[in-house]
């Protein structure tokens, strides 16, 4: 007597039998895969995403700090394999290391903050860049500085040109206000971010 054997098994076809889980058991699985992550000691960098009045931004941080800020003109996903490349590929998405800088991005936004607290990782800036990322914090909240000015405060008076690249690549926007530093004339200048969000930002500094 022949027996016919049992049609196989395509693994897939198995998967796809199984329920779906739902949004919400999903992000319970996710937050306790990033929090058993963080306390191993294998999260190099956590990311999450806030909606703010200059559209979302995407926050990252390494253990000594925020390590970057980036607006949705950026490409979320390419600085994300950016810092992959440069920082580590153990990247996650883990809210949590970054509840700090999302409350105080909140309180400058709703006008209830003027000056952030946060620790800063700058090893995405190097050389006279990183010198003028020191020198944009100096820059106080509603207050605006030239090109030229910033270059002199640097050290480099005729550095003009390499001031707006420096303010260009910011990896930090925002939290290094390099939206405050604007051309001699007094117009606005770029910004990283866009002309838009720039004057939405010093609209909002000037606001009493």
């Amino acid at each position: 007597m022949t027996t016919t054997p049992p049609n196989p098994v395509d693994g897939d076809d198995l998967l796809g039998r199984l329920p779906e889980a739902d949004q919400a058991t999903q992000t319970r699985l996710h937050a306790r895969l990033a929090a058993a992550a963080e306390q191993a000691g294998i999260l190099d960098v956590a990311y999450r995403t806030l909606d703010t009045p200059v559209g979302p931004l995407l926050l990252a941080a390494t253990e000594h700090g925020l390590v970057r800020v980036a607006y949705a003109s950026e490409d979320h996903d390419k600085v994300l394999d950016r810092l992959a490349e440069t920082v580590s590929s153990r990247l996650l998405r883990a809210p949590a290391r970054l509840d700090d800088a999302a409350r105080q991005l909140g309180e400058y936004f709703t006008g209830r903050r003027s000056l952030f607290d946060l620790p800063l990782d700058l090893r995405l800036a190097h050389g006279f860049r990183r010198e003028v990322l020191s020198h944009l914090r100096d820059i106080g909240y509603g207050t605006t500085a030239s090109y030229a000015a910033v270059a002199t405060a640097a050290g480099s008076p005729r550095a003009v040109r390499a001031v707006g690249t420096a303010c260009a690549t910011n990896p930090l926007p925002v939290v290094v206000p390099c939206h405050r530093v604007i051309r001699s004339d007094g117009t606005i200048g770029h910004y990283v971010g866009g002309a838009e969000a720039k004057k939405t930002l010093l609209t909002l500094e000037a606001t009493p």
